[in-house]
């Protein structure tokens, strides 16, 4: 059965009308219409919907690499060699074409042209381009989709996260993994169906925040957030007993808590109870899992030394990425990674070479390690951030350094492994890698195309709230994106 047509009849008229005082009555009310009640009462195995997938997948699970704030698509993968010849010039108007612009360069009197002092060369039998800030991902380019197209409407840096992360710029609507974990459940009941990790970076350290509503269940049952795995202290808050406290112990609170649980929600019958109730399960579970899937001592050196010397460092993109395959293995669904500090405002000579560094090694080491133990055929992972990098200069122009402030019309993400493509290049921007001039695709574009790899539609994953069906990719005409499907 539905999870809402689950709480909307396990509910209480006490209950019912106290979420209507809320303002949750008309979505209540419109999922006893007799079309809903025609779902199928029995949910399935894995705790996920009854009617998917869809179609059959090509990917079992994702990871998203999430470059948090915007990396420079001139610098990595978007070539423009025409730019040598505008060092210093005004940005056309032509170019521009009067677009919206952040305030922190609206005010300059000039838009100079900052081509990217970094060399690019072709690389793979695919022949993409890619710059000499990372080598090591020029080596697995023929397993890479590179999507050089994608666009958003938003320009800073909080409602594009979020935007990106959630398919809204408001806050409050469920993230990309809990939709995953809503629709699809879980492999293994001994971990979360959704792990975040948030990692140290070199770059930039005046980082931009990132809340945990970029992971957030939103109004879908609260199981369905995403579990952050820590790199410091218990891998996850609080799993460890206090002092005094054995498993023995701990199972009869557990036990007793339960009892307790189950007899308010027979008076009251509040469906977050039974979600509080799964919680603490999966909680005395992950005890045992967690301390298992955080112990590195069994990887091989040859594996460790693949992922580079700060595999060793916890916290670090590499020992996130290790983690990452960890975590494929065992059937997590969805995991996310992000990486602050790409924000590269005044010293893209100075920022963006420590920001490779951080993650270059690791990305190659997570493709090559997953395709060597089977995985990457049916594992999707995701590069890339919420925004790309203007073309023209933030602050001084010289040379050998410059800044880029924000771009939302353009950048670039890479796609691999479960359903793409290997080795192809998708859209195409103009000279200024300003204007997207082939196939672009929008963040909801980028969003379908990663539920369609799983074996979703997007148009019929939707959850009643508010009495609409709310989804991931909005109301607009948006689809996966065919030219990299495999």
């Amino acid at each position: 059965m539905l999870e809402f047509q689950e709480q909307i009849q396990g509910m209480t008229r006490r209950h019912f009308f106290g979420r209507g005082a809320l303002g949750l009555g008309t979505a209540a009310l419109a999922a006893l219409l007799p079309a809903r009640a025609a779902v199928a009462a029995t949910a399935s195995p894995t705790g996920g919907l009854p009617d998917l997938p869809h179609f059959a997948p090509k990917a079992k699970r994702a990871i998203y690499l999430f470059m948090n704030e915007g990396p420079s698509q001139m610098d990595l993968f978007d070539y423009k060699p025409k730019m040598a010849d505008w060092f210093d010039k005004d940005l056309p108007g032509s170019i521009r074409k009067g677009q919206r612009l952040t305030t922190m360069t609206s005010g300059q009197a000039r838009f100079p042209v900052a081509p990217s002092k970094y060399q690019f060369e072709r690389h793979g039998k695919s022949g993409i381009w890619v710059s000499e800030l990372l080598p090591w991902t020029a080596k697995i380019v023929d397993e890479l989709a590179a999507i050089k197209s994608v666009w958003t409407e938003a320009i800073n840096h909080d409602p594009a996260v979020t935007y990106i992360c959630t398919g809204h710029q408001l806050p409050g609507r469920p993230s990309l993994g809990a939709w995953l974990s809503y629709g699809l459940g879980t492999e293994n009941r001994n971990l979360p169906t959704f792990v975040v990790m948030t990692a140290s970076w070199t770059g930039r350290q005046e980082a931009q925040a990132i809340y945990n509503r970029l992971w957030g269940a939103g109004f879908l049952p609260s199981k369905h957030q995403g579990v952050a795995l820590r790199s410091k202290g218990d891998p996850v808050l609080f799993l460890s007993n206090p002092p005094g406290v054995d498993a023995h112990t701990r199972r009869r609170m557990l036990d007793s808590l339960a009892r307790l649980n189950q007899k308010h929600l027979a008076e009251v019958a509040d469906p977050e109870t039974q979600a509080r109730i799964a919680q603490y399960e999966m909680a005395f579970r992950m005890q045992s899992s967690v301390p298992e899937l955080t112990d590195l001592s069994g990887e091989p050196k040859r594996i460790l030394d693949m992922y580079g010397p700060d595999v060793h460092k916890p916290g670090t993109f590499a020992a996130c990425c290790l983690l990452a395959r960890r975590l494929a293995e065992r059937g997590v669904r969805f995991t996310q990674i992000f990486h602050r500090g790409w924000d590269q405002h005044l010293n893209v000579a100075g920022d963006l070479p420590n920001q490779c560094r951080d993650v270059d090694q690791a990305c190659y080491a997570l493709i090559t390690d997953l395709k060597q133990r089977g995985l990457l055929e049916d594992t999707l992972v995701v590069w890339g951030g919420e925004f790309g990098r203007t073309i023209y200069c933030q602050g001084k122009l010289t040379r050998d350094n410059y800044g880029r402030d924000h771009h939302p019309r353009c950048f670039t993400i890479w796609m691999a492994g479960g359903g793409i493509k290997p080795g192809i290049v998708h859209g195409e921007t103009d000279d200024f890698s300003y204007n997207i001039v082939r196939d672009p695709v929008h963040i909801h574009d980028l969003n379908a195309t990663i539920l369609h790899c799983l074996g979703i539609d997007h148009k019929r994953l939707a959850h009643k709230f508010q009495g609409l069906d709310m989804r991931l990719t909005g109301v607009e005409e948006h689809g996966p994106v065919r030219g990299v499907l495999l």
